[in-house]
């Protein structure tokens, strides 16, 4: 005995034989799948499994590309650093934000500049205010042994994989012709309208 329902018509056959619902299935030309086989009585469903697992698999894949992964980039500063070294770190950390990345800003103290921990503050409070348009600080600095971090996250989302660009790029020429694109029919200039 079995608890059985048809998933194509949602209709419940309540419980029946083993034997009935394999004779239902095969009338049906459907799949008849066990998908609670510690229920009492077990649960069965008719269904074409072929379908039901390509589905399956189509919205995994559609998950997994929606699903945008946030890696976090650590950029390590001395408290001592010169202007220029700043400055290059500064652009390094701006790429990773435009990029759509986290930064773990890391202050390294060693021997006696623990004492002037002032110094790393300073420092990671002037990335923070010199990146305020690209990045939120998101756990202001904190001393962690010999360590001063500060973590900052983009403002904007990461950008998507280049086929989001290109669907933007392929959109409806009507829209593209409402927008004023010159290329798209009807908006290209008269010869007449062309000369001096």
């Amino acid at each position: 005995m079995v608890r059985l329902f048809d998933d194509t018509t949602q209709e419940a056959f309540g419980i029946v034989p083993l034997e009935r619902a394999k004779q239902l299935a095969l009338e049906r030309e459907l799949d008849l799948v066990e998908v609670a086989p510690q229920a009492q009585p077990p649960v069965c469903r008719l269904m074409d499994y072929g379908r039901f697992k390509f589905e399956a698999l189509k919205r995994e894949k559609e998950s997994r590309r929606e699903h945008n992964v946030i890696t976090v980039k650590e950029m390590k500063l001395r408290p001592k650093i010169s202007e220029h070294d700043f400055q290059t770190k500064f652009g390094y950390v701006r790429h990773f934000l435009e990029e759509g990345d986290k930064v773990k800003l890391t202050i390294v103290f060693r021997g006696r500049e623990l004492v002037h921990q002032e110094y790393g503050r300073r420092l990671l409070d002037r990335m923070a205010e010199e990146l305020h348009a690209l990045a939120a600080v998101e756990r202001n600095a904190l001393v962690e042994g010999r360590n001063m971090t500060m973590i900052l996250s983009p403002v904007h989302k990461k950008p998507s994989k280049p086929g989001a660009a290109r669907a933007e790029e392929d959109r409806d020429p009507e829209a593209v012709a409402a927008a004023g694109d010159p290329d798209a029919e009807g908006n290209q200039p008269d010869a007449q309208d062309s000369q001096p």
